[in-house]
């Protein structure tokens, strides 16, 4: 596939990770994927110790070959590049799973403690249950931001975990949460507000799910990022402190190390989110290909001036 090149205007980072997320870009993109997602169903997936997650699944015209899509941080099922890859993928045939991590989308009121990026077990269990299900189907598992980060978790452990994939795609995968935090706070404050606001609203909704156990307070008071994921680690996790929470869920050192699934990384060099000089601190065995574009900022890669994305063609080739 050509490597990613788009117009002249659409090459600035920030603008095309602004761009990717309009609501009038959204408008447009669920009534051009709506025909092939018509099939799709709602399910909640019990994945073991109680905890429920939920997943849009979207059946194939055969059965046969199966793609589980992760989204990113506060981001859904629903998000444009998960609706949009989706699509795509649908069309190709494979059956595809949008898989919802723990409060997330509306699934605030299906487990009583909070969601943190170290909950790999469940994410892990939600595939074995889909692999089991659908077993003889080539499964494929694709992710975005940190739902990337969970992919290149989930892969090196499913041997161990007795869950055969296929191959898996990781698009601007969250490396260093370390360095994420880094580039945020020197970034333009537009993204960490972004965050900030889509977290406020996500535990909201959690605290009104289980008013009987949560008062987080007035959520206002954070102003940043660190400080925010600071308070919630100290107080609603086991970790001791911030460093150790994120050095849990890194990908790099050698936690790729034993990696057997053929997975390939995409990075953007402009990403405004995800440094792409983590990618030095990564192991690399033989079935890890890492491939860096020059644009395409966090999760964006537009095509064209009609905002269609280059990475739904991108991702089922690399499924195909």
């Amino acid at each position: 596939m050509p490597e990613y090149s788009p117009p002249r205007l659409l090459r600035s980072a920030h603008v095309q990770s602004v761009l990717a997320g309009l609501p009038t870009r959204e408008f447009a993109l669920l009534r051009r994927c709506a025909p092939a997602l018509a099939g799709t169903v709602r399910e909640t997936i019990d994945v073991g110790g109680g905890v429920r997650l939920y997943a849009d699944i979207t059946p194939p015209a055969r059965p046969g070959r199966m793609v589980i899509l992760l989204h990113g941080w506060e981001g859904s099922s629903g998000s444009q590049y998960m609706v949009s890859v989706a699509a795509r993928l649908a069309r190709a045939g494979f059956r595809v799973v949008r898989l919802n991590f723990r409060d997330h989308g509306d699934s605030h009121h299906l487990n009583r403690e909070i969601f943190h990026s170290c909950r790999l077990d469940e994410v892990l269990g939600a595939v074995r249950v889909l692999a089991t299900r659908w077993q003889g189907e080539r499964i494929c598992l694709g992710g975005f931001s940190l739902g990337g980060n969970f992919a290149m978790r989930i892969a090196a452990a499913a041997p161990d975990a007795g869950v055969e994939l296929a191959r898996v795609v990781a698009v601007c995968p969250v490396l260093d949460p370390r360095e994420t935090m880094a580039a945020l706070e020197a970034g333009p404050y537009l993204y960490q507000l972004y965050f900030l606001r889509k977290w406020r609203h996500s535990l909201v909704l959690k605290q009104r799910a289980f008013a009987d156990v949560y008062d987080f307070g007035d959520l206002n008071r954070f102003t940043s990022l660190r400080e925010m994921t600071d308070y919630f680690v100290r107080g609603y996790t086991d970790f001791p402190d911030l460093d150790t929470y994120l050095r849990g869920y890194a990908i790099t050192g050698d936690r790729l190390a034993r990696l057997e699934v053929p997975a390939e990384i995409l990075l953007a060099e402009d990403d405004p989110v995800i440094p792409v000089t983590g990618a030095t601190a990564l192991a690399r065995p033989r079935s890890l290909t890492l491939r860096r574009s020059r644009h395409g900022g966090h999760v964006s890669f537009l095509a064209d001036y009609r905002l269609r994305s280059w990475l739904d063609d991108y991702v089922a080739e690399r499924f195909a």
